[in-house]
């Protein structure tokens, strides 16, 4: 393989004992007329063709592949090369030197700035597929996201910030994701949390690999979790009635990141809230106590109207 001293070096070397790697995908029309100009000026090639030696006497081009479909169209016997070294790393910076090759940054830990460039870079290019998106929204919203635990692009999607489901494979030109393990966190006491304990909690759970929370909407179930009377729940099965898609098959779930510790059940109720999230049974105990007459007749709705009405 190619000796230390020559890596490195420029040499002139015989066209034929080269082969053109991955090629070009140039119009045919520039490298033709490309070719016409070179042998004009001399037949010189001054900016080299990138090489790493494959054989004895054997090289393979790993950058600036136009130039060396042009010494070919132009009939050059011979071609002023910079010999490199056969690492994955050089060809892969040589092609993006030369312009073969787009960067990629890594958006688990790009800064804002970087985020910004790439992005604009994807939407100024003809018909693309961002055209419509702000650059300002989607760069804040994914900047701001918890973007070094993805493990796909799939999280923009639900960022708002107009990058679709359709959209969002554009992404892979410019990115690519290295994830951290999502860290476990600490048990959260769902009686007292805050709505923002609450949705890092759900969202740990919905990252999770295999999750069963995958498709549940974070933002309807945290306000729906924060809005409830949780101060008195005794288990998480209340969850289940808020509407929010975490149903009897997932609640369960949620033990993994919540605990109760719940109060007491005041004798006299009268938050619409709290007497929509008992059972008619809970709620027919209370009126028996308020000696509401006719309770034991009476449905859910009724008695959550005549248990708030009491003053």
């Amino acid at each position: 393989m190619s000796s230390l001293n020559d890596q490195g070096n420029l040499m002139y070397l015989y066209i034929d004992e080269i082969e053109p790697g991955n090629g070009t995908n140039t119009p045919e029309f520039l490298i033709s007329a490309t070719a016409k100009t070179l042998n004009e000026t001399g037949g010189r090639n001054w900016v080299p063709v990138i090489v790493k030696e494959v054989g004895e006497d054997q090289y393979q081009v790993i950058g600036n592949s136009f130039i060396f479909a042009v010494a070919q169209a132009a009939g050059l016997e011979k071609v002023w090369c910079i010999i490199a070294d056969e690492s994955e790393e050089t060809e892969k910076i040589s092609k993006i030197l030369s312009g073969e090759k787009i960067p990629q940054i890594n958006l688990s830990t790009a800064t804002r700035d970087e985020i910004k460039a790439a992005l604009q870079y994807l939407i100024e290019k003809p018909e693309s597929k961002l055209k419509g998106v702000k650059l300002p929204v989607v760069t804040n919203r994914i900047d701001e996201a918890p973007r070094q635990y993805w493990k796909d692009f799939q999280p923009i999607t639900k960022l708002g910030c107009g990058i679709t489901t359709a959209k969002v494979n554009a992404l892979k030109e410019v990115f690519f994701l290295t994830p951290q393990p999502i860290p476990e966190p600490e048990k959260v006491n769902l009686s007292t949390a805050t709505k923002d304990e609450i949705k890092a909690a759900l969202q740990y759970l919905i990252e999770k690999p295999d999750s069963k929370l995958k498709q549940i909407d974070i933002e309807k179930a945290t306000n729906r979790i924060d809005e409830a009377p949780r101060l008195y729940w005794k288990n998480l099965e209340p969850i289940t009635k808020l509407g929010c898609g975490i149903t009897k098959v997932k609640v369960n779930a949620l033990k993994q990141v919540f605990f109760l510790t719940p109060e007491p059940m005041p004798e006299i109720i009268t938050d619409r809230n709290i007497l929509n999230s008992m059972t008619v049974t809970e709620l027919k105990k209370m009126a028996k106590k308020q000696e509401i007459p006719g309770y034991t007749k009476k449905k859910k709705e009724e008695l959550v109207e005549l248990l708030s009405a009491i003053n």
